[in-house]
């Protein structure tokens, strides 16, 4: 078996204008289950639902829609599929230089220069933020070129200034790096998406991108800030939490399903990542999601 590196994507901006525009309905848009990445920045509005999202080495579930940056060259898949139930999804991507070399070195384009430095490491919104800017974003489509891009550039000054954030790679990961580093770490989450569910070992992993175990531990731990077990872990704790919102199975059978074959760790485990246990974190999320 050999590793799938991301697809790199080619965007080409919506005619008539300077970046790209796209709103899919529900479940339409086919990138979802894609490792990609691109040079563009890309801000992503998911209207309602929930679901996974895998950006760089975070991996997390999200509910009640999502608004997510995500800078030039990080790789990350699609937010929906046919499980999400949201009412649309819109995808805004655009070149960090869309507007000319210079002129977000302006001072009036301060903030927006900040906020894309930021979004090396991914950032979701949350709270007013994600529900005011999400009706701005939508609003979007309907305008005239010139006013989407002031539209734009509005959108972006205000979601620096929003305190209602997270960093998604907060430890540090970056992928400014080689082309061959790069294709190589994403190889891995690749295998790893592909994988999850059954047992991978450090040795197979090692071997696939031509490492020793030690060399590769070192090597994933620098790029990532995490373990490549930690990693595993929080992607299968990801699905946990994917399937106890969507799936009425047990949590023993959730647990198997997401790749644990020991009951009282997939517990434990889960209750440190969430800091609830699972029947508490599936009885929470059944009466937010109603």
């Amino acid at each position: 078996m050999k590793i799938v590196p991301p697809a790199f994507e080619i965007i080409a901006p919506s005619f008539g204008s300077s970046f790209y525009f796209s709103q899919y309905v529900e479940n339409a848009n086919s990138k979802a289950h894609l490792w990609h990445y691109h040079p563009e920045i890309e801000l992503v509005f998911v209207n309602g639902g929930s679901g996974k999202r895998q950006i760089g080495s975070h991996i997390s579930y999200y509910t009640d829609g999502d608004l997510i940056l995500i800078g030039s060259n990080l790789p990350h898949c699609g937010f929906t599929n046919e499980e999400t139930g949201n009412k649309n999804e819109t995808v805004i991507q655009m070149k960090p230089d869309f507007l000319g070399n210079d002129f977000f070195d302006i001072s009036e384009m301060k903030n927006i220069r900040n906020l894309f430095s930021q979004a090396k490491a991914g950032i979701a919104f949350e709270g007013e933020t994600k529900k005011n800017i999400g009706k701005k974003i939508e609003s979007m489509e309907k305008q005239p070129h010139f006013e989407k891009l002031l539209t734009m550039l509005s959108i972006l000054n205000e979601l620096e200034l929003s305190n209602e954030y997270t960093v998604l790679n907060a430890d540090g990961f970056r992928m400014e790096m080689q082309m061959q580093d790069n294709d190589r770490i994403n190889g891995v989450f690749n295998y790893v998406k592909d994988n999850f569910q059954e047992h991978i070992t450090l040795e197979e992993v090692a071997v696939l991108v031509s490492m020793t175990v030690p060399s590769f531990c070192r090597y994933f731990k620098k790029i990532t800030n995490k373990t490549f077990t930690h990693f595993v872990n929080d992607y299968r704790l990801v699905h946990a939490s994917k399937l106890l919102a969507e799936k009425p199975i047990s949590i023993t059978e959730i647990c198997f399903e997401s790749g644990f074959n020991n009951f009282s760790y997939f517990n434990k485990s889960f209750k440190e990542f969430t800091g609830k246990s699972a029947s508490q974190y599936r009885q929470e999320l059944s009466s937010v999601l109603k």
